[in-house]
């Protein structure tokens, strides 16, 4: 079922690129032969000619390229494979300077149809983000919490601030502070953050630089419950004492506490550094143990902000854009990461590693209802839709990219340069391609075995 509806999200933002790829074409007088669904094998292939529609099953490339009927139209197969697409041009990649071909266009009708297919994309991903954020909610940068002791409570920011811009960048939705600082780590330098209290914007000053102790143990996000320890973290001080998981903690340092409420509070006054004495019960026997906390240090803003909140047709069609928006940004940031070395190869992930992240996403939004699975798949929809869009404007061979820039040249220099010549360099850059997709498959499957 994972693969089923990873090869789905799949085919639907390939097929969406290629149409692009198409509209523009038929409106710009080029022929297209043939605009196909998935790969491999013609399953289905429908065509209007002289006498009426005809359907074919299972046809040959043979029986496609020279029965007589078919010449100069365009020809709809649906291939065996589910994996993409494609829209085949006369004289894409070839040499004809017929009148119907792609090379006998001016430069900015052959531009508009190359852009057109990552243009298309970047539109999908905005009609997904409209239809999430109207049954979701708008990701609001409002503070949610604010960690008690930490710097950004001690800098005086509160629970309901709307952020608005982080030293200088303008923030407009919770994901992009988490982004903005794993693409900016705290230094140690003061960080100014702006936000919007009661109507009016203040700046706050945190320095991020933050020292505690920790204690090693988690337990559950839900105040009411018991105070059960869910995990002990490895090597750490409950684990040194010898405090379990599934232990339930009475008290700390006499103070009694029966929820998860009270134990966080608790807490907060037993970091000290100082040994703290904690009765607990193990399956109904009561114990005391005696842990002194290890010494951290670390930096951090101390809040989170995010909140999902349900707002009118306008603002969902203006945070639609905004998400478009912050998805092709993190995406040309992410890569420019990568050029700098600043990214390693486990973040870094191929059809193989698509299919399983979409797995994963399905596994933990099942519990949830259909509705929570469907939310998602449009959101992993919109992630890759803008990540393709951005990936083929590379101005590498091969690339829609990289035909852009062939154009672009002609365009300057007021002729073409030789098709044959172009037609090398996007082959060698086609190979080079599906070596690198090859590198990141067996990448991904090595992550995923170990």
């Amino acid at each position: 079922m994972n693969i089923v509806a990873a090869l789905l999200i799949f085919t639907v933002i390939v097929v969406i690129h290629e149409f692009g790829h198409f509209l523009l074409a038929k409106k710009n007088g080029i022929e297209v032969t043939e605009f196909s669904v998935g790969m491999g094998p013609r399953l289905i292939t429908l065509c209007k000619t002289n006498n009426g529609m005809v359907c074919k099953l299972f046809c040959s490339q043979k029986l496609f390229e020279e029965r007589e009927d078919w010449q100069h139209i365009t020809k709809y197969s649906w291939k065996l494979f589910p994996i993409g697409g494609s829209c085949a041009m006369v004289g894409e990649d070839m040499e004809d300077d017929s009148e119907n071909s792609f090379n006998s266009k001016g430069v900015w009708a052959r531009f508009s149809v190359i852009f057109a297919g990552p243009f298309f994309n970047f539109v999908l991903a905005f009609v997904f983000s409209i239809i999430i954020l109207g049954n979701a909610g708008i990701d609001m940068p409002e503070v949610v919490q604010v960690s008690a002791g930490q710097p950004g409570a001690a800098a005086g920011i509160k629970e309901g601030d709307m952020v608005k811009s982080i030293d200088g960048h303008k923030i407009s939705i919770g994901r992009e502070i988490t982004t903005y600082l794993q693409l900016h780590p705290l230094s140690g330098d003061t960080v100014a953050v702006k936000v919007e209290r009661d109507g009016k914007e203040q700046t706050i000053n945190i320095d991020p630089d933050y020292k505690t102790y920790l204690f090693g143990f988690g337990y559950s996000s839900d105040e009411k419950v018991k105070p059960t320890v869910s995990d002990v973290t490895d090597k750490g001080a409950f684990q040194k004492a010898g405090i379990k998981a599934n232990d339930v903690i009475l008290s700390v340092n006499g103070t009694r506490v029966s929820n998860c409420e009270e134990l966080t509070k608790a807490m907060e006054t037993a970091k000290t550094g100082k040994e703290v004495t904690f009765e607990v019960d193990r399956k109904g026997k009561e114990m005391t143990f005696k842990v002194t906390p290890t010494p951290y240090e670390g930096k951090t803003l101390g809040f989170v902000a995010g909140k999902d909140e349900m707002k009118g047709p306008g603002a969902v069609l203006k945070y639609s854009v905004i998400e478009v928006k912050y998805w092709i940004e993190t995406t040309v940031a992410s890569l420019g990461q990568l050029v700098r070395g600043k990214v390693s190869r486990n973040d870094v992930s191929g059809v193989v590693g698509i299919v399983d992240a979409v797995g994963g996403v399905i596994d933990q939004s099942v519990e949830y209802g259909v509705k929570a699975v469907i939310i998602n798949m449009l959101y992993m929809s919109v992630l890759l839709s803008a990540n393709l869009g951005v990936m083929n404007l590379l101005p590498l061979p091969a690339l829609d990219g990289g035909r852009l820039v062939f154009i672009l040249i002609e365009a300057v220099r007021g002729k073409p340069i030789d098709r044959e010549k172009e037609g090398f360099v996007h082959v060698i850059g086609f190979f080079l391609l599906m070596i690198l997709m090859v590198l990141i498959m067996f990448n991904d499957i090595w992550k995923i075995i170990h």
